[in-house]
C-alpha cells in the first residue's frame, strides 16, 4: 500500500526527490512557497538535466489565501531573424528541424521566471538571498549528481540524433558513452553559469556577461537568436483562466498553454457527471479521452500567442459552450481521431507553504534535451520548443519574429467550496491535460488520496515524450475488462507496462480546510514528497 505524505508547515512535490527536497529546506529555513519554488526550478535543472533546463520555458500559477491567483509567463519569443526565408536560405522549407542551431530559434523564458518569481516573493515577505536558492543546484552541478534510470535510458535512446549536436557529446557522454545509472554526473560549466547568476543578479541571463557569451555561443551554433533578441525578453504576470467547477473553481495558465484544453475537460466530464462512474472503470476512462478530443479540436483551431488569437480563451470556457461540447459526447462510442501534437519533455513541482500559498509550477525544453545544442562558455542546453512553429503561412502557429510559440505547458490549481486547495500537474505533451484530468477527478470527485490518485493507473490518447504511436495507451493495471470494453466502443489499444514512464510524471498537494497538507508523488518518476 502506498500512502500519502502529510505535514502542516510546508509541502514539496517534484519528479526527482532532491528538488522537493531543496525545496523542504527552504521552507524549514523560513522560505515562503515561491522562494522554495525556485530552489526546486533550479535544483530540477541539474538533477533532471534530460527533463528541463534554464535554457528552456516555465510557467506559474500561485495563489495566497483569500486572494485571486496569478500566473507567470516565462515563454520566449521568437528570434527577430526567425523567418521563413530564413530557413529557406538554408534549404530548409517544409518544417523547422527538431534538433540543432536552426531549432534553438526562440529565447529561453526559465531564468526570467525565477526572476520574476524572486521579485513577488519579497511581496510576501521573502527574505532569503538569491545565493542561498540557487546553492543546492551549484553543488549538485559541481561535485555531481546520481545518474537515475530515466536519464540513462534517455541518454542511450536518443544518443544517435544528438551525438553530432554542439556541445552535446561534452556534456551529456563523458567518456563517450551514456552515462550509466547509478554513476556520478557532474556538470562544472552549469555550476559556473549558476554560480554566475548568483553573484550578478538572475537578469544577467538576458543583459550582462552571461547574455554576452550566451548569443555569442547561439550564433556559433547557427541559431537565429542574437544578444537583441535576449534584451527584449521580459517575463511578465499574466490573469489565469478559471473554470467554474461543481466543486470549485480551477485555474490553469492562459495561451500560448494549452491550460484552456485541462480546463475544458474538466468542464466536459463535470457536465457528464463522471462521478456516476467507477475511478478505474471503462466508462470513466472512455468519457474522459471523448473529453480529450474535442478539447484538443477546440486546440488546434485556436490556441496560439495569444496576440494573434480570434477568440478570447476565457470566453471558450463558458458553462453553455462546455455544455454543447459535453453534449456531442457519445456514451458507448469512439470519435475519430487524428495524429497528436508530439513529444513533450518537461517538469512539473508544485509547493504549499505552512500559511497556505500555493505555487504550481512546470519548465521545460521541449523534447528530450531540447534541440541538443550544449553552449560552449556556460554548458547551456537549449531548448527547441520554437519547431512547433509552422513555415506555412496559413498555419495557425506560423514563425513570425517575435511571436510566442505554442505551449503544451500548463501547471493547475484548483480551489474547492470545502476550502481545499489543490496543486497538481504533469509533464507529457498531449498526456499532460489527459494526466490532469485523471488527478483532479480522481482526487476532487471520487475522494481519493493525492498518492493513490497519482499512483493509480493511467491512459493516453495520442503522443507523450519520446513516442510515436497515436493509440489509446492503458497501463496494464486496469482490469482486462476495461481494455476489452474500450475496443468494444471503437478505440484502438495499446498496453504498456504496469507504471509506464510514457504516462508521464504527475503530482499533487492537497491543503485540506484545517491546514493539514497531503501530497502524492508520482512511482513513475524519480519523485517524491518533502514535507514537515
Amino acid at each position: 500500500m502506498i500512502h500519502s505524505i502529510h505535514g502542516t508547515r510546508g509541502m514539496a512535490v517534484a519528479p526527482h526527490a532532491l528538488a522537493a527536497q531543496s525545496a523542504l529546506e527552504v521552507l524549514r529555513e523560513g522560505g515562503n512557497a515561491l522562494e522554495a519554488m525556485i530552489a526546486a526550478g533550479a535544483t530540477i535543472t541539474v538533477v533532471y538535466p534530460h527533463m528541463n533546463s534554464i535554457g528552456g520555458d516555465s510557467f506559474w500559477l500561485m495563489r495566497v489565501p483569500r486572494r485571486a491567483p496569478q500566473g507567470i509567463d516565462a515563454c520566449g519569443a521568437a528570434a527577430r531573424a526567425a523567418t521563413r526565408e530564413w530557413y529557406a536560405a538554408r534549404g530548409i522549407t517544409r518544417g523547422i528541424p527538431f534538433r540543432g542551431g536552426v531549432a534553438a530559434n526562440t529565447v529561453a523564458g526559465t531564468i526570467s521566471g525565477w526572476d520574476l518569481a524572486f521579485k513577488l516573493s519579497r511581496k510576501w515577505g521573502g527574505r532569503l538571498p538569491l545565493k542561498r536558492l540557487l546553492a543546492d543546484a551549484i553543488h549538485y552541478a559541481e561535485h555531481g549528481v546520481v545518474v537515475t534510470n530515466s536519464q540513462a535510458e534517455n541518454t542511450a535512446k536518443k544518443r544517435g540524433e544528438l551525438e553530432s549536436q554542439p556541445g552535446f557529446r561534452e556534456a551529456f557522454l563523458p567518456g563517450g558513452a551514456a552515462p550509466a545509472a547509478g554513476s556520478l554526473f557532474k556538470q562544472p560549466r552549469v555550476a559556473a553559469t549558476l554560480t554566475r547568476l548568483a553573484r550578478a543578479g538572475l537578469g544577467d541571463f538576458y543583459h550582462g556577461r552571461l547574455a554576452r557569451a550566451t548569443a555569442a555561443d547561439l550564433a556559433a551554433v547557427g541559431s537565429p537568436l542574437t544578444l537583441k533578441d535576449l534584451g527584449r525578453h521580459r517575463a511578465k504576470v499574466v490573469a489565469p483562466l478559471a473554470l467554474g467547477h461543481s466543486l470549485g473553481t480551477v485555474y490553469n495558465l492562459p495561451p500560448p498553454t494549452q491550460g484552456l484544453v485541462s480546463l475544458l475537460i474538466l468542464g466536459m466530464l463535470d457536465a457528464l457527471e463522471v462521478g456516476r462512474t467507477g475511478p478505474h472503470s471503462a466508462d470513466y476512462v472512455h468519457l474522459a479521452v471523448e473529453a480529450a478530443k474535442r478539447a484538443f479540436a477546440i486546440r488546434d483551431r485556436y490556441v496560439t500567442d495569444p496576440a494573434y488569437m480570434t477568440v478570447r480563451a476565457q470566453a471558450l470556457l463558458a458553462r453553455v459552450r462546455v455544455h454543447e461540447l459535453a453534449a456531442q459526447i457519445d456514451r458507448g462510442r469512439a470519435a475519430p481521431w487524428s495524429a497528436g501534437g508530439g513529444p513533450s519533455d518537461t517538469v512539473w513541482m508544485g509547493v504549499v507553504d505552512g500559511a497556505g500559498r500555493a505555487v504550481s509550477m512546470i519548465q521545460s525544453l521541449y523534447h528530450e534535451f531540447g534541440s541538443g545544442v550544449v553552449l560552449e562558455q556556460t554548458g547551456i542546453n537549449w531548448q527547441n520548443r520554437g519547431c512547433s512553429f509552422s513555415l506555412d503561412e496559413n498555419s495557425l502557429n506560423f514563425l513570425k519574429p517575435g511571436r510566442k510559440p505554442f505551449h503544451t505547458l500548463n501547471p493547475a490549481l484548483a480551489v474547492f467550496r470545502d476550502g481545499r486547495t489543490l496543486v497538481y500537474g504533469t509533464m507529457g505533451g498531449d498526456g499532460q491535460p489527459q494526466t490532469q484530468s485523471a488527478v483532479f477527478t480522481r482526487i476532487a470527485v471520487f475522494g481519493m488520496d493525492p498518492q493513490s490518485a497519482v499512483a493509480a493507473p493511467r491512459w493516453l490518447l495520442g503522443r507523450n515524450w519520446g513516442e510515436t504511436s497515436d493509440m489509446l495507451k492503458l497501463e496494464s493495471r486496469f482490469p482486462a475488462v476495461v481494455p476489452a470494453t474500450l475496443g468494444s466502443y471503437g478505440h484502438e489499444i495499446e498496453i504498456l507496462q504496469d507504471y509506464d514512464e510514457t504516462m508521464g510524471h504527475a503530482g499533487a498537494i492537497v491543503r485540506h480546510s484545517n491546514g493539514v497538507l497531503e501530497g502524492g508523488a508520482d512511482p513513475r518518476s524519480d519523485g517524491a514528497v518533502a514535507a514537515f
